[in-house]
């Protein structure tokens, strides 16, 4: 494992993570009662938009039940989860982290999904699966993790059948200095942004071509508008994945975007 890595898996290290999910839980059903998706859904939807962008892209990908999907960067499993819940899909999470991974197959069992979703620790750059293992791959809001992007989108090819669909939504960089810490990292050290020029490029020159090309950061910004001036929601957020900071470091998020120094893409392509 590259220090780099080390790093990434560090910041997502989610110390007593399970039990801290099952806590703020307990403030809405006792342990024993089935979950469902829209209830985790502010919890367990880590990257802009939220669920809200998961059912977009599920939506321009094409799911069916038949499809193969691997969730890369899965985090505690809520995309994934929606995905089996909605389509009749299986679904296969990889992340780095263990703590998310053991609080994803935790939340999963919660709402009856085990047989549809199933997770395990992996590296996006080394992935445990066989050459054309999946028939779609979602990617939301973990490249700027991953310091060889040549690598990642390889290795996605690898694993998708010819013709397949790799479905991203991420952040790529405009103007300036992005302002840290972030939800994804406290600083540069294990940040790896790309404008979305490069971030184009990169996929092209991987093999994949574009279905679907959108800017998002509008939408973000709405999204980011609402969230701020309307009442904080109700029940378990990801505050109790990522810490008491949270709040500061999505303000930092928000104001990234604000000030044209990030922007959010959405985008489904397809594999040679």
């Amino acid at each position: 494992m590259t220090d780099t890595t080390t790093k990434v898996r560090e910041h997502y290290r989610g110390t007593d993570l399970s039990d801290r999910i099952r806590s703020v839980l307990a403030a809405i059903t006792p342990e024993g009662d089935t979950l469902t998706v829209a209830q985790l859904a502010p919890l367990d939807q880590f990257h802009t938009r939220g669920i809200l962008a998961t059912t977009e892209l599920a939506d321009a990908a094409g799911l069916e039940p038949s499809t193969r999907v691997l969730d890369l960067g899965c985090g505690i499993g809520g995309p994934a989860r929606y995905l089996a819940a909605t389509f009749g899909c299986r679904v296969t999470g990889v992340d780095l982290s263990p703590a998310f991974i053991d609080a994803a197959s935790y939340l999963t069992e919660r709402c009856g999904l085990s047989d549809l979703a199933t997770f395990q620790v992996g590296n996006a750059l080394d992935l445990p699966f066989e050459d054309a293992a999946f028939d779609t791959v979602f990617l939301q809001h973990v490249a700027m993790n991953v310091d060889d992007r040549s690598a990642l989108y390889a290795e996605v090819r690898r694993i998708l059948m010819p013709g397949g669909r790799f479905a991203v939504h991420d952040l790529v960089l405009r103007v300036g200095d992005t302002v840290y810490p972030v939800p994804w990292a406290r600083d540069a050290s294990t940040s790896f942004l790309l404008s979305e020029g490069d971030t184009r490029a990169a996929l092209e020159r991987a093999g994949f071509k574009a279905v679907l090309w959108r800017d998002d950061t509008q939408a973000a910004l709405h999204w980011f508008q609402a969230a701020m001036t309307g009442l904080p929601p109700a029940g378990p957020n990801l505050s109790a994945v990522m810490g008491p900071d949270f709040p500061a470091i999505v303000g930092n998020l928000s104001r990234n975007l604000r000030e044209n120094r990030l922007g959010v893409l959405s985008a489904v392509l397809t594999r040679d």
